[in-house]
């Protein structure tokens, strides 16, 4: 049949909806939906973007997806694909049609099987969805989302997450947790939530009688402050930011208001006149805790008291780490998370950007005592081997910082914004000043500290790095202050010069870098103090990796490298060490030391493996794509099929700057894409690319008059120099251009463009044979 999918949609799908009140009755909704962007791929590209035929909505929820197929294939081919975006979605119902015949599937019940019209109306859909009746539900659907006049639409999974939540609220339960990674849009989830909240005016007394009273309640001033701005939609008498100065103004604590922003330190000032009891247990009606993680549901957490005061409360979580030991309390308070979307699930989705881990060993990881080496301060122990727990805590050892901010500054692009955590505050100084001294940068604030004690200086310093408009200060150093609250889109590196002992700031530290931006393709951890351990770990995001070689295990009495977090939101330096030792290194022994980096990569699985992982794994994805030798040089002689076959790899997570590594791997960074894929499925020697093109000079040019000889020597230099892209057939009308001034001009010397483009692809024959 010559019936197309578009005409099969508007003539035979979209009139059954219509006629069944889709569209029609208000409250419903159909729309084509894009589930997800696909994962991000080198040179901007996706893949596997996801996108569903229809999404049928009614009172704010899903309830249902078609999947369309023209009417000349069969009406059961879209199920596998009805099936996966129903599961994405959570709805209810999935149906796959060629407009002709109709087969419906109960997600719920995994009932499935043909469907004979009339389909179900949006009353009848949700009454199979809801056979219970829940006024609140109904009450929650009948709000719209906050859009902002369409200029903000919630993702597949922040609708899941406040669906989730209003259901969890509507069906009385008090104390829900919100488990998703950093940079999934949290605090539009909680804005949402109380929109839906305030304008359905539930409370705890269970009757649409008054507005709800919402409290924000964060452990750090910059988060509630983002979460003020995040509402901003609310009208201005509805919100309040309770804050000790304020209340000082005023003399009084705030009341009149529907949603307040706070920390946790407001409430917990001891002096007995701004505390949490200036307020009744059950004034506040839904209390949102953000970043519930870290500490706010310890039993010996003075966090937990300002929770148990307001006991009346319902209690929302979020959190971005899944349940492990270090936050069992968490999850023991809160219960299991009503809804969870992970990090892999994230970047999987194309949501969050992948990255890589540059593991950065040096001859320098620990220190014993030598003879010329200077003790400038304290008491040196020279039996003891000391490591990296040690240095910059107890041993301070400037050349050997200095040594590794050489090392990343030669690796990095000066020009990407950084973040460098640091062991103390005083490291962070040191590492700042050493930056500020190799930098190729002029600007005297290239690089600037942000930890406590910069105060003020350090907020605007790091207000003016979140701005994606100023490239100046382009590296921020810190100690543990930024490792959480920092919203700047376009990091693009993450250094790590202190040990990360827990697993759940590790994943804070690396959501520093997830969030997407135009033209990140991944950002990339410098690793100097074997944190990618933490990838060994089963609750990573993924399986665990084969071990690693271990750390030595940590010498008797010593304490933690990391320290605890204090009160203040913020973590300050370890407890000052009476016996800080000072060491300068013997004269020119800090130009000894040596470095051996390794990369790890984000695999199509949601998990980090190996370099020799990711070549083993495209040996055989390889073997799905190209039978011969024989085959491969046969698609990359020809441009077409080339650039065909350069997707596919993009797709499956080859992309330009992987297999770029793989030529650094096995040392040809100077071949070509051709060469690297040769050389993992038939292990055939890499050339370089100017030894291929002497070989093309010698085999391909004879036949050609001069003027097309000298054209095509044009073509083989370029693609000696800038690579296998000078050899797209987009590019002949370039290359026309720059040596001939145009096509017509051109044309005059070489002959017919139809000639021109024969020559420019039978040179390529030669390159690759």
């Amino acid at each position: 049949m010559s019936e197309t999918e578009a005409d099969t949609r508007a003539n035979r799908i979209d009139p059954v909806l219509r006629d069944a009140g889709w569209g029609v009755v208000e409250g419903s909704r159909i729309r084509r939906e894009m589930i997800c962007p696909g994962r991000i791929t080198g040179g901007g590209g996706r893949a596997n973007p996801l996108s569903a035929d229809y999404v049928l909505s009614y009172r704010d929820r899903k309830l249902a997806v078609i999947e369309a197929k023209r009417a000349g294939l069969g009406h059961t081919s879209g199920v596998g694909q009805a099936k996966d975006y129903a599961r994405r979605l959570q709805a209810r119902f999935a149906y796959s049609t060629n407009g002709i015949g109709w087969y419906g599937i109960d997600m719920a019940t995994g009932a499935e099987g043909d469907h004979a019209l009339p389909f179900p109306s949006p009353e009848e859909l949700w009454l199979r969805c809801f056979p219970e009746g829940n006024d609140w539900r109904d009450r929650f659907g009948a709000i719209p989302f906050e859009t902002g006049g369409g200029k903000w639409e919630p993702r597949y999974y922040q609708h899941n997450a406040i669906t989730a939540v209003l259901e969890a609220i509507a069906g009385g339960r008090d104390r829900i947790l919100l488990t998703l990674a950093t940079g999934t849009g949290k605090t539009s989830i909680a804005f949402q939530i109380a929109w839906k909240l305030f304008h359905a005016a539930w409370n705890l007394g269970r009757e649409p009688t008054r507005r709800p009273r919402i409290l924000f309640l964060a452990d750090r001033n910059i988060l509630a402050d983002q979460a003020w701005n995040a509402f901003s939609a609310f009208p201005a008498d509805a919100l309040c930011r309770i804050s000790p100065d304020e209340i000082r103004r005023q003399g009084r604590i705030p009341k009149n208001a529907s949603v307040f922003f706070t920390i946790f330190q407001t409430f917990m000032t001891g002096s007995g006149e701004f505390t949490f009891e200036g307020y009744p247990p059950d004034f506040f009606d839904l209390i949102v805790i953000d970043e519930c993680h870290r500490g706010g549901a310890k039993d010996e957490s003075t966090w937990r008291g300002i929770l148990e005061y307001f006991r009346p409360a319902v209690q929302l979580g979020l959190t971005a780490t899944p349940k492990r030991d270090a936050n069992a309390d968490t999850y023991a308070y809160f219960g299991d998370p009503v809804y969870t979307y992970a990090l892999k699930d994230g970047i999987g989705d194309g949501f969050l950007t992948p990255f890589k881990v540059r593991q950065m060993a040096s001859t320098l990881d620990t220190y014993k005592f030598s003879d010329g080496d200077e003790v400038v301060a304290g008491e040196i122990d020279p039996d003891r081997e000391y490591t990296e727990a040690d240095f910059n805590t107890r041993l301070v050892i400037d050349e050997r910082e200095l040594s590794r901010v050489h090392e990343f500054m030669d690796q990095i692009d000066q020009r990407q914004k950084t973040l460098v955590f640091c062991a103390t505050q005083d490291h962070a100084a040191r590492v700042r000043n050493h930056i500020n001294q190799v930098k190729s940068n002029r600007d005297p604030h290239y690089c600037e500290r942000v930890t406590a004690d910069d105060g003020k200086l350090g907020e605007h310093h790091l207000r003016a790095f979140q701005d994606n408009e100023k490239t100046i200060p382009t590296i921020l150093t810190t100690s543990h202050k930024l490792s959480t609250g920092v919203d700047a889109r376009n990091v693009r590196n993450i250094v790590l010069m202190r040990p990360i002992k827990s697993m759940i700031e590790f994943k804070q530290i690396i959501g520093r870098g997830t969030r997407t931006f135009d033209g990140k393709d991944f950002f990339t951890i410098y690793d100097f103090v074997r944190a990618y351990e933490h990838f060994n770990d089963p609750e990573w995001d993924g399986e665990p990796l084969p071990p690693e070689d271990p750390r030595p295990p940590r010498p008797p009495g010593e304490g933690p490298a990391v320290p605890p977090e204090e009160p203040g939101g913020t973590t300050g330096d370890p407890p000052p060490q009476p016996d800080k030792i000072v060491v300068k290194l013997a004269d020119g022994k800090e130009r000894t030391i040596r470095y051996v980096a390794a990369t790890t990569y984000w695999s199509h699985d949601g998990r980090p493996i190996t370099a020799q992982e990711f070549m083993d794994q495209l040996f055989g994805d390889l073997g799905t794509l190209v039978a011969s030798e024989d085959e491969l040089r046969a698609i990359w002689s020809d441009p077409a099929r080339r650039a065909t076959f350069i997707q596919r790899l993009a797709e499956m997570g080859y992309d330009a700057d992987r297999i770029e590594d793989m030529q650094r791997l096995i040392d040809a960074p100077n071949s070509d894409i051709f060469d690297v894929l040769a050389y993992v499925r038939f292990t055939l020697a890499p050339l370089a690319r100017s030894e291929r093109a002497q070989r093309a000079r010698s085999t391909g040019l004879s036949g050609y008059e001069k003027e097309m000889r000298e054209f095509l020597d044009y073509v083989l230099h370029g693609y000696e120099v800038h690579g296998p892209d000078e050899l797209a057939l987009d590019k002949i009308s370039d290359l026309l251009r720059i040596r001939y001034g145009g096509t017509n001009e051109a044309k005059h010397v070489l002959g017919s463009v139809t000639d021109i483009r024969s020559a420019f692809i039978d040179i390529q024959r030669h390159l690759y044979h």
